[in-house]
């Protein structure tokens, strides 16, 4: 039996759940005659008309076994998707026809890496026709420097898109997180009655227990203070750009411009590979920093903290957060050092493998071993833990780390 067609596709917009009895059983060939491609091995004996023969040609012009006319009929089983800038531009449209976003997303990531089709990406008629995602975004980086000038507005426009979308999503948790974050983290000694920390409270007068009152006697309270009565924070991310690391850049912008528009943290982002390059002056628009990222390259982990360590001025409010697979092309050792003496002097040093939705990342586990037995455990991160990564760092307490983390 062979498997042509890796995507299963929703039903029509509309069309009702399949009743029990003898249509269940023709929904259920159905689908898997569009699954495994119509080739004569597929055993379903299953004929498609209509919009399921429509459907049924956008996945064998991606997903067939060899090229032809992507007519989808048994025995064709081409390819089908030439490398031209109208049938591609005609298929984008089709599978936005007959599938849900996040099916899209995927069969344009798979387009791409499976027809070569990235030099597409640099005219402005395809990039109008895609559906915009991080994944997409990222592509566009790689291509940034060989795409022409007239292609340049178009692709900002998609990356402008999806770091808005990535912002509305992402924004408001993140800045009530940290905000509260901010606000514990600025103790008081003589704090209103509302400001009292209780748990902190207790801890520090148990020597005060009264057995015959069963009772503490609070002589010194321990109170929250408010972000403005606070010294301000300081948070460096500090973001590998090789190509493996695309997703992460897109996200680590989009939270270096949340965390910058908060008045009470000092965000400082900078990127590197073999090079190093600060772009905390542009992180106004998210868009302008990653325009200003290069993807792909060499990896310089120990430049870059060096960098960032001499940067630093106040290490107890500082919070370091390195973004990176690991893979070091620098000098080892030296890296290690820079970590070790980044801690003894304060610094809340948070190593992350990766910064996205991607699932279990590929990473040096030597180097995350080595971080590990530092006290600076490596980890991935999706998008949605990040606020409480950095909320807990701030008030430097042990860090939420998913049951994922390298060991």
């Amino acid at each position: 039996m062979t498997t042509d067609h890796t995507i299963a596709p929703a039903p029509a917009p509309g069309t009702a759940p399949a009743a029990a009895g003898p249509d269940a059983a023709r929904e259920r060939l159905r689908r898997w005659r569009l699954v495994l491609g119509g080739d004569q091995a597929d055993g379903t004996g299953c004929s498609l008309e209509g919009r399921d023969a429509a459907m049924d040609a956008t996945l064998t012009a991606l997903y067939g076994s060899g090229r032809g006319d992507g007519t989808g009929r048994s025995g064709s089983r081409g390819a089908g998707l030439g490398a031209s800038a109208p049938s591609v531009a005609r298929w984008l449209g089709d599978i936005r026809t007959y599938f849900p976003s996040s099916v899209v997303q995927v069969m344009q990531r798979d387009a791409i890496d499976r027809l070569d089709l990235s030099a597409l990406l640099m005219e402005p008629e395809m990039l109008e026709a895609v559906e915009a995602d991080v994944h997409l975004v990222g592509t566009l980086l790689s291509l940034n420097r060989a795409m022409p000038e007239t292609t340049k507005e178009t692709a900002r426009a998609v990356v402008r898109k999806v770091v808005e979308k990535l912002e509305k999503q992402l924004a408001t948790r993140t800045k009530s997180t940290l905000t509260g974050a901010l606000d514990r983290s600025a103790r008081i000694s003589r704090p209103r009655h509302r400001d009292i920390d209780w748990d902190r409270t207790i801890r520090a007068n148990l020597k005060n227990y009264l057995p015959e009152y069963r009772t503490v006697v609070p002589e010194r309270l321990i109170g929250y203070g408010r972000a403005s009565q606070s010294v301000k924070k300081e948070v460096v991310l500090c973001i590998d750009q090789s190509g493996s690391m695309a997703a992460s850049v897109v996200y680590a912008s989009v939270f270096g411009a949340v965390l910058a528009s908060m008045r009470s943290i000092a965000t400082r982002l900078v990127v590197f590979d073999t090079a190093v390059v600060d772009l905390t002056d542009q992180l106004d628009d998210p868009v302008d920093v990653l325009f200003g990222t290069q993807l792909g390259g060499g990896t310089d982990i120990n430049r870059a903290l060096a960098y960032c360590q001499e940067r630093i001025t106040r290490p107890a409010d500082t919070v370091v957060v390195l973004i990176s697979d690991l893979y070091e092309g620098g000098i080892r050792e030296g890296m290690l050092k820079r970590v070790a003496a980044m801690q003894a002097a304060g610094v809340q040093f948070v190593t992350l493998l990766a910064l996205s939705d991607e699932g279990a990342p590929s990473y040096d586990r030597g180097h995350a071993a080595a971080l590990a037995a530092l006290g600076a455990p490596a980890f991935a991160c999706t998008p949605d833990l990040f606020p409480d990564i950095m909320a807990a760092a701030i008030e430097k307490r042990p860090l939420p780390i998913p049951d994922t983390a390298a060991r």
